[in-house]
């Protein structure tokens, strides 16, 4: 065979192959779709869980796997699955109301919980901006900044009107950098996590006979700290600390 005719041939054999492996998962996820529709919510979250084994993720995914939790009542797993959603779509409607629907089954009044505001109000700053989007208007404003001081210099400009320009474009660098900081450092340079189980117990100690710190439930978040055998140290909202165990909690 000329080597030309058998390149094209593996050429066409590799675009065949990638197109189907492409189909592959958004056949399955139509099919989980139709179970989920059919009530059959086993069938609709094996084929969801199957996907994410399989290395398959989108916003989507974690969303009707969070449904059909909620619809089996494992109300700890819908919110880990719908923060996981909010996670890759901040600003989906849907996400959002179904994570503040199903938080609020969690119990009201926690021992030794409460949120924090600072930490609320830069979450929700933030929130409805993905890392990426952050990424590029801080990229673009420092850009920006440059040429038009670049520009004042060349030209011999100046001004007031030219001293507030600069001013605005420095402040919205800084606050975009800032904004893309906190969003990096928050959700991926710190591992965060959620209790799944109805009821979980903090430690002083990573041990079962240490002292009880305080008694928390589903759907609470949290830092990861470093991890002890069957043991991870977490910092809640409040700045608390203790140690809880793995089996417990899921990480977002």
């Amino acid at each position: 065979m000329n080597s030309r005719y058998f390149i094209i041939l593996v050429l066409l054999m590799l675009i065949v192959s990638g197109v189907s492996y492409a189909t592959e998962p958004d056949s399955l996820f139509q099919q989980a779709n139709q179970h989920f529709e059919d009530k059959e919510y086993d069938k609709a979250l094996e084929i969801y869980t199957g996907l994410t084994e399989s290395g398959y993720e989108s916003a989507s995914l974690y969303f009707n796997i969070g449904n059909c939790y909620f619809k089996q009542g494992e109300l700890g797993y819908a919110i880990l699955y719908y923060l996981r959603a909010k996670r890759l779509d901040p600003n989906d409607d849907d996400i959002n109301a179904n994570l503040d629907f199903a938080r609020q089954f969690m119990p009201t009044r926690l021992e030794g919980i409460e949120f924090n505001p600072v930490t609320q109000f830069f979450g929700t700053i933030t929130g409805p901006f993905t890392l990426d989007l952050l990424a590029w208007l801080s990229s673009i404003f420092f850009v920006i900044l440059v040429l038009f001081l670049s520009a004042l210099v060349y030209f011999q400009l100046g001004g007031l009107p030219s001293k507030l320009l600069v001013y605005l474009l420095l402040a919205l660098f800084l606050v975009s950098a800032g904004m893309t900081t906190y969003k990096y450092r928050n959700e991926y340079m710190t591992g965060k996590g959620v209790i799944v189980a109805d009821e979980a117990r903090i430690y002083s100690a990573p041990a079962a006979d240490s002292d009880l710190e305080f008694v928390g439930a589903f759907g609470l978040t949290f830092e990861v700290g470093r991890e002890i055998d069957n043991y991870y140290l977490v910092m809640f909202e409040n700045k608390r600390k203790g140690w809880i165990k793995k089996e417990l909690v899921e990480i977002i």
